[in-house]
């Protein structure tokens, strides 16, 4: 059985090496962190086959560790009832053999503690067992943003008989499936440790068959590399622009352009423009030119060359930000919005 993890680029066809594996006569199961990469893959499985076949699951990470995991193994026994969706307080007891540590007093489990909780009951076996009974292939899109005990239990899936792929980037990790104490707290630190914790669990690591971005020109790439100090090129040889907007009149006529995608670090909803979050536009592929909007400190850092400086996880957005221009990429401060955003 083929167990591999592919660590790719941005717009190097994650999502397209997963459809171009799903075949007629193999029984699949694809998994994902968010909704809209949940929307994503459907339409693409449909894309493909032009219905959405019987034999092919697209389900996201909870829907997956609740209804397929824990239900049909442990719901009759425990009486729970779903999903508690906020982080435990910190009067919650840290004693993982109470089940006050996993179930809330609503009767919801904690839902960054269900994976442990898989663990504590020694349910890995049936779990493996399940997916054995019901697919031939298992995978996992934007496996970098698996964290604490979500982590866990994909390194504990490795004896699954059936092909397993796991796709991500490393430097898009923006989100945390869940987190709980210092779990894998550091697991995103340094990305040869990371590595080798997949090494270490079994699986093959794959870092040649999505090194190169099919979206991204040469230009885009150049301006990562030097920048941002992250390792990404072109499919093919193609020039855009990177333009640094510092004038009132080319802000507000950017502003209007619906063509023209704006990128915020997170107030996107305030300037009443065609525009997202950096973050929250990661799995976007049909953006042509973007604009990305920066605050005082992250202009400063732009203008001195420091965008490498930045906190990881704000640079790992920033680089999604980037990756999502197929055309031309626009830098702009942040005050030269200000007349535009909502009180």
């Amino acid at each position: 059985m083929d167990k591999k993890v592919m660590f790719a680029v941005a717009g190097s066809g994650k999502t397209s090496e997963i459809i171009r594996r799903l075949a007629e006569n193999k029984r699949a199961i694809i998994i994902t962190y968010t909704e809209n990469n949940f929307n994503h893959l459907r339409s693409k499985v449909i894309g493909k086959f032009g219905y959405m076949p019987k034999h092919i699951t697209v389900m996201t990470y909870f829907s997956f560790l609740h209804s397929f995991c824990y239900r049909p193994l442990l719901q009759q026994k425990m009486k729970t009832k779903g999903l508690y969706l906020k982080l435990p307080s910190d009067k919650v007891t840290r004693a993982r053999d109470k089940m006050s540590h996993y179930r809330h007093p609503s009767g919801r489990l904690y839902y960054n503690r269900l994976a442990k909780f898989l663990d504590e009951t020694k349910s890995h076996p049936e779990v493996i067992r399940r997916l054995e009974r019901f697919y031939d292939q298992l995978f996992v899109d934007e496996v970098q943003d698996f964290a604490a005990n979500d982590f866990n239990l994909l390194m504990a899936l490795s004896p699954v008989k059936a092909d397993i792929l796991f796709v991500g980037d490393f430097y898009q990790h923006t989100f945390d499936t869940s987190r709980d104490g210092n779990i894998n707290c550091n697991l995103h630190n340094n990305i040869e440790k990371y590595e080798k914790r997949f090494r270490d669990s079994g699986y093959f690591v794959d870092k040649k068959t999505l090194k190169n971005s099919w979206r991204c020109g040469t230009t885009v790439c150049d301006f990562i590399r030097a920048n941002l100090k992250i390792e990404i090129f072109p499919v093919k040889e193609r020039h855009t622009a990177i333009i640094k907007i510092e004038d009132q009149v080319q802000a507000d006529v950017i502003h209007r352009d619906n063509n023209i995608v704006k990128l915020f670090y997170n107030t996107h909803h305030r300037y009443e423009c065609h525009s997202n979050n950096w973050g929250a536009c990661k799995g976007l592929d049909h953006y042509k030119d973007v604009c990305i909007i920066l605050n005082k400190s992250q202009w400063q850092q732009y203008q001195n060359g420091q965008l490498h400086k930045m906190k990881p996880i704000t640079k790992n957005k920033l680089y999604v930000a980037c990756t999502r221009a197929y055309g031309k990429v626009y830098f702009a401060p942040e005050h030269l919005f200000a007349a535009h955003k909502k009180s």
